[in-house]
């Protein structure tokens, strides 16, 4: 057996091995259903109507794709610069806890600022824990998967930390939680969904622009394909490392601005709830096309959202649901390396022959 990179795959090529994994994907998966002792059509079609079966779950359903899609922007960027940012979950963490420090003790800001204000802090902080990985790979080679990746569980335990111990909010006589955000600083409504519903869309234009029509875009790009065409076209890699991943994180800490502001009301331990990790695989799935991040993260919300919903309608378990969206995600995900790389079986005596 050999695995040959594919060149110069077509439109149709690419068509039918995604449909050919979503049909395997729906046989695997409705086998797993009957062992389980259900009928998959009725399985299927609530986790569609669960998604988008009602105003109120459509806006659950894009309150999990708002999200996805401004952290898989921020990975996006990353990946594109081949540069492996883990860390979503703690730049995520990291931008919220900016924004709650503006929205509880900046109380000298005028309300109208506040909101801003924790929009460009919580980019900042979330931008400047990205740019601490990036420093070192770039001064010192260091592994940024290791690194991103550590980072995550420093941001979770700073904000335990903060939840039990100086934000702590004395009135609860006891119980662990940082006090609510007042009116002024929650994000306003956009309808009956959070104002992140528009930004998502816009920062996907911005981004999408930005890799295709900008030098700084370009050298992201340039970076990613070769550091030797990268040197010899005389560019800073370390700055553009650097700077990247201030805008990687940046993104990510949005995520944790409208998550605390928009959605919790407040910072706790939880507020990134998996989307760091979970839009690594959004971001390959989208192949890295910041205009395709928006659509993917969006079937990606109804697949959360409708599992989360068969659990309360059927009473599936929640183990049997995550298996069900793993096996799903694993056959798209799976169709992506066919998409890139086709296998070819030829006979042991010829493969001997061709090494003679």
């Amino acid at each position: 057996m050999q695995i040959i990179k594919r060149v110069g795959a077509s439109k149709k090529q690419i068509i039918i091995i995604r449909l050919i994994a979503i049909m395997v994907a729906l046989v695997a998966s409705g086998i797993f259903i009957v062992m389980l002792g259900y009928n998959p059509i009725t399985v299927y079609s609530n986790m569609i109507s669960g998604a988008l079966g009602s105003k109120i779950r459509l806006r659950a359903t894009l309150l999990e794709m708002i999200p996805l899609t401004i952290t898989s922007l921020g990975i996006l960027v990353a990946f594109k610069m081949k540069f492996a940012n883990i860390g979503g979950e703690g730049q995520i963490l990291m931008g919220a806890f900016g924004a709650t420090y503006v929205a509880l003790f900046m109380d000298w800001l005028p309300e109208f600022l506040v909101i801003p204000v924790m929009f460009l802090v919580g980019f900042l902080v979330g931008g400047i824990w990205a740019v601490i990985p990036a420093i070192f790979k770039a001064r010192f080679d260091a592994n940024e998967t290791i690194m991103t990746l550590m980072l995550n569980y420093i941001a979770i335990q700073w904000i335990t930390y903060l939840q039990y111990g100086p934000w702590r909010d004395p009135e609860l006589k006891g119980f662990a939680k940082i006090a609510n955000f007042p009116q002024y600083a929650l994000l306003p409504r956009v309808f009956g969904i959070h104002i992140g519903l528009i930004i998502a869309p816009v920062l996907v234009v911005f981004i999408a622009w930005f890799l295709r029509r900008t030098k700084r875009g370009f050298e992201i790009t340039v970076v990613g394909e070769s550091l030797s065409t990268a040197r010899y076209a005389g560019m800073d890699i370390s700055r553009i490392i650097i700077t990247t991943m201030l805008l990687s994180g940046g993104l990510c800490g949005i995520t944790g601005v409208i998550q605390a502001a928009g959605v919790n009301k407040t910072l706790t331990m939880n507020v990134s709830s998996g989307y760091g990790f979970t839009a690594i695989i959004t971001t390959y799935l989208s192949g890295l096309n910041a205009t395709k991040v928006l659509f993917v993260s969006f079937l990606f919300g109804v697949l959360l959202q409708g599992g989360s919903y068969i659990q309360s309608a059927l009473q599936i378990p929640q183990s049997a649901a995550d298996v069900l969206q793993g096996m799903l995600l694993l056959c798209a995900l799976g169709s992506e390396f066919f998409v890139q790389y086709k296998v070819r079986f030829s006979k042991k005596n010829s493969v001997s022959s061709e090494v003679k």
